[in-house]
Formats: C-alpha cells, structure tokens, sequence
C-alpha cells in the first residue's frame, strides 16, 4: 500500500483535516441520491435481492444495481450469496440511526430546507 494512502486513512478526523472533510462530504453524497436513500429505507424492513429492489422502487436493473454499488462500496450496504441470489441489507446498525437523524431534522426544518435556493 503506498505510503500516501497509509497516511491519508490514519489522519486525525476533525474540522481542520482538509482530507478528512472531503472523506464525510463523499460519505454524505453516498446518501445524496433519493433512489438510494428509498434503497436504504427499503433495507430498514430487512434483506431484499435486486429484483425486489427493481419491482419496488419502479427503476431498471442497471440503474438499481449501480446505486447498489455506490452503496456497497461506501459501507452502508453488506451483501450476501445464496445459490443464485445476491440479497443486500444494512451494513452497521448506525445506517439506521442517521436516516431517522435526517428524517427528524427535514420534519423540523422542511420548509426552511424546501425554499432553499443554493442546494438544488
């Protein structure tokens, strides 16, 4: 492993780590997605393949299957085999805790957040 990428995981977390800050702002823009956001919701209710993922959420497989990714590479989804099946579920128990964070902090602030004119 390059001596870079050693140092860059071994960074102190804080407010003045520049590296650090983008590391949480693309672990947010993992959640910055409304499809991905209905995955994990979905998730919340327990283990689900991509065809039940596809039937609910009303998207092609492809597109599914690439949220799922993104998800699964920044750890808010685990995977599991089963002959020919792939079921996906949360990853940590944490996921859980920040979508009902969020959803407490939109009901607080909905129409703040809604006529807010610099995020899109």
């Amino acid at each position: 492993m390059a001596t870079a990428v050693k140092e860059r995981r071994k960074a102190p977390r804080g407010r003045d780590n520049g590296v650090f800050m983008q590391l949480l702002a693309k672990f947010y823009r993992g959640m910055g997605d409304p499809s991905r956001l209905r995955i994990l919701e979905y998730l919340l209710d327990g283990e689900r393949t991509v065809t039940e993922l596809v039937e609910l959420l009303g998207s092609p497989q492809g597109r599914v299957s690439s949220h799922l990714a993104c998800l699964r590479w920044c750890g808010f989804v685990a995977t599991r085999q089963a002959g020919h099946y792939v079921y996906y579920r949360l990853a940590d128990p944490r996921v859980r805790e920040i979508l009902a964070l969020g959803k407490d902090m939109v009901t607080a602030n909905a129409e703040h957040i809604f006529s807010c004119t610099r995020i899109r």
